[in-house]
């Protein structure tokens, strides 16, 4: 039985996959030129139907948003249960076959690879690898680069979690779980404080955040405050991921 469709779904998955991809685009790694529209969208709460087009720019998700939509039987790639699957994680990615996610990967990126490359990257959907931002992080982004990314990359571009102890003007200081490299494996390290900026010229998306709370976090930027069901999404296919990349780290 599929989820009931509702329109408040659909936009509100239009601002959601804003807040994730507003810092990445704003500093120049994916997206369009478009970055202050998109920002102006957001922080107004405010989702209209030019929004989609200029979101389609973001070519590294748009197949993985179609590649979840599609399995689910769901017709608007940026309707919010999508959005939350591929950035967060949640029930959608475990309707996604394997055969289909292996298809689109080499469809997409067999040709730009090594062949021993290749192999690694399209063994892991029958292993269980899913649309997952953090599995193209990890296992296949950093695998196109000429040379090897480095920690400090996968870490900005990894969403994270952290939870809020202090709310300042234009940043929070959180608790957040550092990626880490032990013995050749990554790991999630224990929780450190870290500042993490909310606002930019005063605006931001995490104006009702408090003390206590859980937000997400992307490239040092809150995206926004995560309720119970997507904090738990986030930690159960970041560690599903993190143990599927070890296998050929």
């Amino acid at each position: 039985m599929r989820p009931a469709h509702s329109a408040v779904e659909a936009s509100s998955g239009l601002l959601s996959f804003i807040r994730y991809a507003f810092m990445p685009n704003h500093l120049g790694y994916c997206g369009g030129n478009d970055n202050d529209a998109l920002f102006e969208h957001a922080v107004t709460r405010r989702a209209s139907p030019d929004l989609a087009p200029l979101l389609a720019k973001f070519t590294g998700a748009m197949p993985y948003l179609r590649t979840i939509a599609t399995a689910n039987g769901i017709a608007d790639p940026f309707d919010r249960r999508v959005v939350d699957a591929y950035w967060l994680g949640n029930a959608l990615l475990d309707r996604v076959e394997a055969g289909v996610l292996h298809r689109t990967l080499e469809e997409r990126f067999g040709r730009h690879l090594s062949p021993k490359l290749r192999e690694e990257v399209l063994r892991k959907p029958p292993q269980g690898a899913r649309p997952h931002h953090l599995f193209h992080v990890l296992d296949v982004y950093r695998r196109l680069e000429h040379q090897e990314i480095g920690m400090a990359a996968m870490e900005n571009c990894r969403i994270s979690w952290g939870e809020v102890r202090v709310v300042e003007a234009s940043s929070l200081l959180v608790e957040r779980q550092p990626l880490t490299l032990v013995e050749g494996r990554l790991e999630l390290g224990p929780p450190a404080p870290e500042r993490v900026q909310r606002t930019l010229s005063g605006q931001g998306f995490t104006d009702d955040v408090a003390p206590g709370d859980w937000v997400s976090i992307h490239w040092g930027w809150a995206c926004e405050v995560l309720d119970e069901r997507r904090l738990s999404g986030l930690r159960r296919w970041s560690a599903h991921h993190l143990r599927l990349a070890n296998e050929t780290l």
